[in-house]
């Protein structure tokens, strides 16, 4: 069995004896009249077992498989659509031209021009008169019947996991489908998409840190954003009444099954609109995703059926960690509920009665949350953006909800804080916390507090997470499965350690 390297030398062997017969390995165009899908689509039922038709056509596509019978050659081409067959044969292209196939390796690229008919085993095949190499290439693909199985190779090298496992490419179609079905019910909502930037001098509208670099013309920091949040109510103080954008925000945090460092969400503000609002909206956009794949709003995430039909299960914070969790905060002293969580190695920016309680319930209630759940009434810690408890002004909660799937958060929404008053507070205090060293604060925008003084009508607003929507409405079990090039760490460090 010849090693990778011996591959690549025959190959550029191949390469040479090309351009000493006058031919470009790497022309320009070509111009391919149809796909593969199309055709077996008009054909497929038209055309009987070696039935023929005069019907000419051009393909183009990459050789995946390649059958020498003497002064026979089928070749199995793959393009954008699916794959049809060649056959070239030396009475019809003619010596010269058929010796150029001993320059063809798997996954070249070919263009084939002749006319459709059956094989005898009923195989829709194109009876080539004429042919092209559009590209030749050089490495050669992962051996056929072992495919491309390791998951680091197939997230490091996505173009290889995308040419030997067709399937993956069916997830990305239907990814980009999710999103196109997201804009088209909410433009049917009457809500318009907008930009703003990526590149903040504040950043802000998240608990995370962020990646932070240098803009050398203003000689100033700049950081990726976290959240577009702020810049998007300053639209609605400008006078937009609905706004969405779907952001790529970066956070400078852990990397793990449902979290990578750069993310795509969308996030959505209504003017005159509260979490409620949101919480129909939520459920809206899951339902039209469910349908656009699935045609139900029934289907299969890993060992669990998830039905995402309205309504869905909804609960206060304190509710779910007294059903779920078998724990009663409500009736705990301050103390016993922070020993509680430290028994149970929850996670607390802060050590207040409020971040216990945010920590208990994400380490005893959010795994246990399989079909949609709503969890309303957050700890008035967990966010400066968000307006209390109308009917409670006086507690610790605030109107903030987050949705679960699977034991996954796919969302965070608020009753926005529109209060300029206590929004400067806020921001202060989390000003205070980020000078001590907390590094999911957020610094103090003086610009956005200035906006919000000139008055933000009551407004409610949404951030979904698109990639963990596609995560479990697609089935696939890691973040990495649904983005092209997820962040990996560098190969030379691999192999290091």
């Amino acid at each position: 069995m010849p090693t990778e390297k011996e591959l690549i030398k025959e190959r550029l062997k191949k390469l040479e004896e090309l351009r000493e017969k006058g031919i470009n390995p790497y022309p320009y165009n070509y111009d391919c009249t149809h796909h593969a899908k199309e055709l077996h689509s008009k054909y497929d039922q038209k055309l009987g077992k070696e039935e023929k038709t005069e019907d000419k056509t051009k393909v183009a596509g990459r050789v995946m498989g390649l059958r020498r019978m003497g002064k026979a050659t089928f070749i199995g081409l793959m393009d954008d659509t699916g794959r049809i067959q060649l056959y070239l044969s030396q009475d019809t292209l003619g010596k010269e031209k058929y010796d150029i196939l001993k320059q063809t390796d798997v996954g070249d690229w070919l263009g084939a021009e002749g006319i459709l008919f059956k094989t005898k085993t009923g195989e829709l095949t194109v009876d080539v008169k004429d042919f092209e190499i559009l590209a030749k290439s050089i490495r050669p693909l992962p051996e056929k019947w072992h495919g491309l199985k390791d998951k680091e190779i197939r997230y490091r090298k996505r173009y290889l996991d995308l040419i030997m496992n067709p399937e993956v490419k069916e997830v990305f179609i239907n990814r980009t489908k999710i999103i196109d079905t997201i804009r088209e019910d909410l433009n049917k909502k009457g809500f318009l998409e907008v930009d703003t930037p990526i590149l903040q001098p504040i950043y802000g509208g998240a608990a995370a840190r962020p990646f932070k670099s240098h803009l050398h013309e203003l000689d100033m920091p700049v950081y990726l954003r976290i959240s577009n949040e702020l810049y998007l109510k300053r639209l609605l103080v400008g006078g937009f009444e609905k706004v969405y954008e779907f952001s790529k925000d970066f956070r400078n945090e852990g990397i793990d099954r449902t979290h990578n460092p750069e993310f795509l969400q969308i996030e959505i503000y209504q003017a005159y609109a509260d979490f409620d609002d949101m919480k129909e909206l939520v459920q809206d956009l899951y339902v039209a995703a469910a349908k656009a794949i699935h045609g139900t709003t029934k289907f299969k995430f890993g060992e669990h059926e998830i039905d995402v039909k309205k309504p869905w299960q909804e609960y206060t914070m304190v509710q779910a960690l007294k059903k779920f969790g078998e724990v009663d905060v409500e009736n705990m002293r301050d103390e016993d509920v922070l020993d509680l969580a430290d028994s149970h190695n929850a996670e607390m920016p802060l050590r207040t009665r409020g971040w216990a309680i945010q920590g208990l319930f994400e380490e005893l209630v959010e795994g246990k949350l399989i079909q949609p759940t709503l969890i309303t009434h957050h700890p008035v810690e967990t966010t400066p953006l968000c307006k209390h408890c109308r009917h409670h002004p006086e507690s610790h909660f605030i109107e903030r909800f987050e949705p679960f799937i699977a034991g996954m958060e796919i969302a965070n929404a608020y009753s926005e804080l529109n209060d300029p008053v206590l929004q400067r507070k806020y921001l202060e205090e989390q000003a205070k916390e980020l000078s001590k060293g907390s590094e999911e604060a957020n610094p103090m925008d003086e610009d956005f507090v200035q906006a919000i003084e000139y008055g933000m009508p009551p407004t409610g607003g949404i951030g979904i997470g698109i990639d963990r929507m596609c995560m479990i409405v697609l089935n696939q079990q890691s973040i990495r499965d649904v983005i092209f090039f997820p962040f990996m760490r560098p190969e030379h460090e691999e192999k290091k350690e």
